[in-house]
């Protein structure tokens, strides 16, 4: 999400007894005196501070990007959980923004309830980050994460090196999720149009040259 953030280790596997990351991030937001959303990623929980301005500001640009587009199904602010061949809980991700293959199912408010408020990650189509300092989390454990779960397309507007980019075929060589990568890249620098593939609009990277 944005600036730079907290980090928790989780117990591995071979740790008895493990805690369920999502346990672990409702311990979490009930200890901070202030709201939080944290997410857990290869491990870690993580605890990003809220983001500023001209990362809401330009979120937002995009999500109406989307939306004039007709693409009704983008969102933000919901949670997406996905989990390892075994069942366990491989990433608990908050996108910044994201486009819905589908509204959420019987199934899946069933899902979300049995998962104390997480949607399952099949249902997203794109998602997209926008960063600040933990530029870091967004272009390498959550672009692994969202590639290990499968998501097509990953949105990366990259406020510390200036540039936009569009991921897309994820790969995901074994079992471990930690080296997962997108076979595919479009790269501009912000200000320049990101070419999406279809059935997505370009998208106008003007909002975050004022930083």
């Amino acid at each position: 999400m944005s600036a730079e953030p907290i980090m928790e280790p989780v117990m591995t596997q071979q740790d008895v007894p493990q805690q369920d990351p999502i346990d672990l991030l409702i311990a979490i937001e009930k200890a901070s005196a202030t709201p939080i959303r944290p997410e857990y990623v290869e491990g870690m929980a993580i605890v990003p501070p809220a983001p500023n301005d001209n990362h809401n500001d330009g979120s937002g640009e995009l999500f109406f990007q989307f939306r004039v587009a007709g693409h009704r199904l983008v969102g933000m602010g919901n949670g997406y959980r996905a989990a390892h061949k075994d069942g366990i809980t491989m990433s608990l991700l908050i996108p910044d923004f994201y486009v819905r293959r589908r509204r959420p199912s019987e199934l899946d408010e069933s899902y979300r309830r049995t998962h104390k408020g997480w949607y399952p990650i099949d249902m997203i189509a794109l998602v997209g980050e926008v960063t600040s300092t933990n530029h870091e989390t967004d272009t390498g454990p959550k672009l692994r994460a969202y590639a290990a779960a499968g998501v097509p397309v990953y949105v990366l507007i990259n406020r510390n090196t200036k540039t936009a980019h569009c991921y897309t075929t994820p790969v995901l060589p074994g079992d471990d999720p930690t080296e997962a990568f997108y076979d595919a890249e479009s790269k501009v620098d912000l200000g320049e149009p990101l070419p999406l593939p279809a059935p997505y609009p370009t998208l106008d990277t003007t909002p975050f040259l004022e930083s």
